[in-house]
């Protein structure tokens, strides 16, 4: 591996540890640069505009770093940093100032017991794999010509620096080195499912569709004559066959209750079967171009801040989505990926037994996989060298038009803004239906070039308003038997303020400011006088909502560094509560006019 891969992890994961601290913490004090160097420290040779210093009382030290690119919306990028000791500032190392930032993390909570020293070494240890996992896949990806591709599975194979609002954007917890290889979708390993026969008594199963979920999952298997015959086997014994990830296998081997099923006769492991999937950027959601379905599969995977499983009161919310946009009609502007199928064995209790599994329609076909990015692989920092993918578009855009880049982006941004993000709005303000919209949960359609419609998946992102129930009950009777996703609009205002705003928009505003594209005052400029007009629009709670965004000083911020220092798997946690703090909201900040040549008609 490189010296440069590996700084590039080391930067990468820096920058991203940091900007958290910063943003959850609302710590530092901003300097221009030379006024801070002409006070301080004169033998700082700085090669930036800004430097922001912390104090850290716990550490009885005081930490300086240089700010490369300052974002409005809080993604910085960094250089290098300096440490007072003693009266004296001194050079410091990247993983020394993350060390600084972790002690004065515990040390604030006033923690020297037992249990605050395990999760501070529990997260110094996500940090490093987080770092040694990122350096492997850069090393393995740099020179791959995938990662400019715009097929479907490329891009979601794509994001080898992870989650840049999470303090360990690639800690995988529970594979081993080997594992990667074929599991990790950064590596772009192929595999198949592996398989148990089910004594039908176990199963337990619901469909949206026309068929069963058996039935789908045997259509998983028509092109494999070896499954075909395992499959008519089963058949045969009155069994069901239920796939499970690899990875899944041996977890599921030492657990009671299977151990038990295997001895008593009603459950048989057959082995791996059928075609070839590979991991999308969940991991855990598994993709093959050639099938009807994709298959979202539990692992004992822990994936930033939680171990990857498919809860089982979880399982009906995709069946009964699914049965509610088919009721609402489709959209133009707007799809939701459906789940409409889920299948699990009982277990001992009420709790999960392990086989719980989701199938999830498969727009992206071979022959109809291009065109459409993943929002996180659209808005990804670049590899050295090369462009991030939207400033391919809009650099493409701009020749194809023979205008300026600057034009065209604003262009492409306003037309997000009202292809992508409003249809979202007005689902929450006709209907009172909120979706969990971040980066990686979104989904834009750029075929032409610019915004035409946005996609959403995820079964475990969907929040209902209580307001609207009686209505939304009336056309879809079930929902009475799911009170699970029904929440206060409180709490969903929460949660669009983070997922929609923070971790969606403001990704897109950064990475068309950090590429030189568009400022990110007239991103902001654009994003606010389009949700003003927007706000006038609509009736509903969506009206309150924009209220906030423009008006709130602070914003609610899911806090993932503090989640992690809490040591909180936010899926096991009542309505998947992680940490939540405040944070200045960049739509309330003076903004700089907008050029006049950039003025929206």
């Amino acid at each position: 591996m490189s010296e440069g891969l590996l700084f590039l992890a080391e930067q990468a994961c820096f920058d991203a540890f940091v900007t958290c601290y910063l943003q959850e913490l609302g710590a530092g004090v901003w300097h221009r640069a030379e006024s801070w160097r002409a006070d301080r420290d004169a033998a700082w040779e700085l090669r930036c505009e800004f430097v922001v210093e912390l104090s850290l009382p716990c550490e009885g030290q005081r930490l300086a770093l240089e700010v490369v690119y300052r974002s409005a919306v809080g993604r910085h990028r960094l250089g290098t940093a300096r440490v007072q000791l003693g009266g004296r500032w001194r050079d410091a190392d990247r993983l020394q100032v993350v060390l600084l930032l972790i002690r004065e993390l515990y040390g604030r909570r006033g923690g020297a017991d037992e249990t605050a020293r395990a999760h501070e070494l529990e997260l110094i240890l996500r940090y490093v794999q987080s770092q040694q996992l990122m350096a492997r896949y850069l090393a393995a990806r740099a020179h791959d010509r995938r990662l400019d591709s715009d097929r479907f599975i490329d891009c979601e194979q794509s994001m080898l620096y992870g989650h840049w609002r999470h303090p360990t954007p690639k800690s995988r917890q529970g594979m081993t080195d080997w594992q990667h290889e074929s599991f990790a979708p950064e590596l772009k390993g192929r595999f198949q499912l592996h398989y148990f026969a089910a004594a039908r008594a176990l199963v337990a199963q619901q469909s949206a569709t026309a068929q069963t979920t058996e039935e789908m999952l045997s259509r998983l298997l028509a092109a494999d004559p070896p499954a075909q015959r395992a499959l008519r086997a089963a058949q045969d014994r009155g069994e069901v066959l239920v796939p499970v990830h690899p990875l899944q296998v041996d977890w599921l081997l030492h657990q009671s209750h299977v151990r038990s099923w295997l001895a008593d006769g009603l459950l048989r492991d057959v082995g791996r079967l059928g075609p070839r999937f590979t991991a999308t950027s969940s991991v855990r959601t598994v993709y093959s171009e050639d099938a009807e379905w994709m298959v979202k599969l539990s692992i004992p995977v822990r994936i930033t801040n939680s171990v990857r499983f498919n809860r089982r009161d979880e399982l009906p919310a995709g069946v009964s989505m699914a049965r509610l946009f088919a009721i609402l009609g489709k959209r133009a502007d707007f799809h939701c990926i459906a789940d409409p199928a889920y299948l699990t064995l009982e277990g001992p209790g009420e709790g999960e037994s392990g086989f719980e599994l989701l199938l999830r329609e498969n727009p992206f076909r071979r022959g109809a996989d291009s065109g459409v990015y993943c929002v996180a692989a659209l808005v990804q920092e670049a590899l050295p060298h090369r462009a991030s993918r939207l400033r391919t578009v809009l650099e493409g855009l701009a020749l194809t038009e023979g205008r300026n880049v600057a034009e065209v982006s604003f262009d492409w941004l306003v037309r997000y803004v009202r292809c992508v993000i409003e249809p979202l709005l007005r689902l929450y303000d006709e209907h009172g239906i909120a979706l969990e919209a971040h980066q990686q949960n979104s989904l834009v359609d750029l075929q032409a070039g610019y915004p035409r419609a946005c996609q959403f998946r995820d079964n475990q992102g969907y929040y209902l308003s209580n307001q609207h129930r009686t209505r939304l009950v009336s056309l879809l009777p079930e929902l009475l038997q799911r009170p699970e996703l029904f929440f206060e609009d409180e709490l969903i205002r929460e949660r669009f303020a983070y997922y929609l705003l923070s971790n969606h928009l403001f990704a897109v505003v950064q990475r068309l400011g950090a590429d030189g594209l568009l400022d990110e005052d007239v991103s902001l400029s654009v994003v606010k006088g389009r949700f003003a007009q927007l706000r006038e629009e609509l009736t509903g709670q969506g009206r309150q909502l924009l209220s906030g965004f423009l008006e709130q000083p602070r914003l609610p911020y899911k806090a993932n560094l503090l989640t992690r220092v809490h040591d909180v798997d936010e899926l096991t946690e009542p309505n998947e509560q992680a940490v939540y703090v405040r944070i200045d909201n960049p739509l309330t900040r003076p903004l700089r006019p907008l050029p006049r040549e950039l003025e929206v008609a």
